[in-house]
This record gives C-alpha cells, structure tokens and sequence, in this order.
C-alpha cells in the first residue's frame, strides 16, 4: 500500500513539475527564441553607441574640382577629424546631380554613407525630371546645412559687354547666338539662366556640363560665352580675371566680390538664385546617429578654421536641426517648383 502511494506521489510530481519531452522542447524553443529577439535589439543599440568604428562614404553628385566638391571635401575632413574615422569623397556625377543622389538614396540607412545635398539636387530636380529614382524629402533623413553660396554670371573676357546691362543688349542684338554653360540639365546653374533669360527677355543657348569644373573651363576657353555658376568655383578665375564677372544672384552683394553688383539692383528687383548645400543619410538612419552627426557638424560650423574655409571659397558658413532643415527643404522644394512651372521647363 505504501509502495502505491508512493508511486502515486511521484507521478503527480512529475506530471506537475516536470515538462514532457515535447513540451521541454518547446520550452527551450521558446527560450532562444526570445534570447534571439533580445540580442537582435540590443546588437543596433551597441553598434549605434560605436559609431563609428569604421571609414564613412560620403557621396558627391558633381565631378571633382566643382563648388559641391570643393565644400564637400572641407565638410568631410572637418568631421571626418572629429569623428575619428576617415571620411572617403566618391563623386558620382552626371544629371545635374541626380545620379549621385539616387545612390545615396539607396545606400544602406547605417551612418556609413552620407551625401551632399544641394538646391540643384533636392529642390529643382524634382521639378524638371518627371522620373526620379528618389523622393528628395521621403528618401533622406536631413542631418544639417553646412553652407550658402551665391551664384556669380560671368562670361569670357571676349564677350563685348562690361556689365549685364551691355551683355543683355549684346543678347537681344544677336537672339541665338550667344551659348550658356551649366553643370548639368536640371542644375541649379541652369535654372539660374533660365530664370535670367525669362527676366531679361533674351535668349541664349544651353550647353550642359558635368558639373561646374567642366562648365568653368568651357567659359574660360571661350567654348561657351556665359555662366551663371556658383561662386566657390568660380571665385578665383574671376579674381585673376579669366572670367568676367557681371553680377551675382544673391539678393545682397556678397563679401568676396563687393564690387560685383546683385542681378537685382541692376534692373531685376525680386531675382535671387543661391546654392545651399547640406549633409544628407538615408531615411530610416537611426536617430542617435542622425544626432551625433548633426552635434558634430554644428560645431564644426562655428569654428573660425571653418569660417575661414568657406568664406576664401565665396560661402556663408551655415549649420541647423534636422528639423530645420527638413522644413527648410520642403519650403524650398514649394519655390522652385512654382518657379520651373512658371518657366516651363521639363527635361523629360
């Protein structure tokens, strides 16, 4: 009788506290299961605390020597120091910009590629291309401004005008003859003249570059009579005087060239055409990331070396919150579109 309960006892121990072979299988399932979700959060946590532990890419959408390269590179050193990881320049030019930009778009969102937005790329490509690879807003995850430039007109030294009101009439005497440079169809150096054309009434014809370098060079050489480029890489051929400068797009003259009247003040109130370039992630970059690199590049901005940098290559140095740049983006996107529909120009 003693012997029956005490098996009685020990199966219902079992049964109560001890699994089946089944269910202890499912028990240990379970259990990495969750041990595998645990580790799986906490690995993005410990890489984002690391960041970053190794080379970041940082994409630029126009050739070397241009003014997105030019503040690219500065950009790039500055935080590439202050990261303590170097900072690796992959130009990646063609359309305006906009084969540069698709590629970052489609980068991994991990920190580790960023790019170099500007006014050509993120504002007026989305307005003349009707097919982009990318949403300007929905694709990046804005992290700062770091600089504004004017855009300068200068033409060859050959051209028989002194100032725009010569080269303006030189343009309505001969319609058509005289050729434009830009760094590219859709580029802000294009709409820059098309925006002068509409203004003055004249007519010039376009010829794209891939990007400001080539387009500077065709001016210079006279391949070309005219540009409506962007100051940081045209500041020094314009001091040397292998270019002429005529105006600038800025509603302000600017503090490189002070003798350089606005486009404005000579006949044309309301114009204005200036560049803004800032650092871009892909969307769905984490937030802490996305933070860190905005703190270190805001402080970059209010460095006098900084300071010193943009101001000898014809830029206002410039930092904000991602949030500021993203409203700052959208607001601009709204202006240059009403400004590519009012001019009617579409490159697709």
């Amino acid at each position: 009788m003693r012997a029956t309960l005490k098996q009685a006892y020990s199966a219902w121990w079992h049964a109560a506290y001890l699994p089946s072979p089944r269910s202890f299988g499912r028990c240990c399932f379970a259990l990495s299961l969750a041990l595998g979700q645990l580790l799986c959060a906490l690995a993005p946590a410990q890489a984002q605390s690391d960041y970053p532990n190794k080379p970041i890419r940082m994409i630029v959408g126009f050739p070397p020597g241009g003014s997105t390269d030019i503040i690219g590179r500065v950009v790039a050193t500055k935080l590439g120091d202050r990261l303590g990881q170097k900072i690796i320049v992959e130009n990646r030019a063609g359309a305006g910009g906009t084969i540069g930009a698709d590629a970052a778009a489609k980068a991994p969102a991990d920190g580790y590629t960023l790019s170099i937005g500007t006014t050509s790329t993120h504002a007026v490509a989305p307005g003349v291309y009707s097919k982009l690879g990318y949403d300007p807003v929905k694709s990046f995850a804005p992290i700062s401004l770091v600089a504004v430039t004017p855009y300068l007109l200068v033409i060859n030294p050959k051209v028989e005008a002194q100032n725009l009101k010569e080269f303006v009439a030189l343009a309505k005497r001969e319609p058509g003859r005289m050729n434009f440079a830009s760094a590219g169809n859709g580029s802000t150096t294009h709409l820059a003249m098309e925006m002068l054309k509409g203004a003055a009434g004249i007519d010039l014809q376009h010829i794209p570059y891939k990007g400001n370098a080539q387009a500077d060079l065709a001016v210079i050489g006279n391949e070309v009579q005219a540009l409506f480029g962007s100051m940081p890489a045209l500041l020094q051929n314009a001091k040397s005087g292998k270019v002429r400068a005529l105006a600038v797009g800025t509603a302000q003259r600017s503090p490189a060239l002070p003798d350089v009247p606005t486009v404005a003040e000579l006949g044309y109130p309301g114009f204005e055409a200036t560049l803004w370039l800032g650092v871009f992630a892909p969307a769905g970059t984490p937030k802490p990331i996305i933070d860190r690199l905005n703190k270190t590049l805001v402080e970059i901005a209010a460095t006098e070396d900084f300071k010193s940098l943009m101001e000898r290559n014809g830029a206002d140095p410039i930092s904000n919150s991602p949030e500021q740049f993203s409203a700052m983006l959208r607001a601009e996107l709204e202006r240059y579109g009403k400004v590519v529909k009012a001019l009617g120009l579409r490159l697709d």
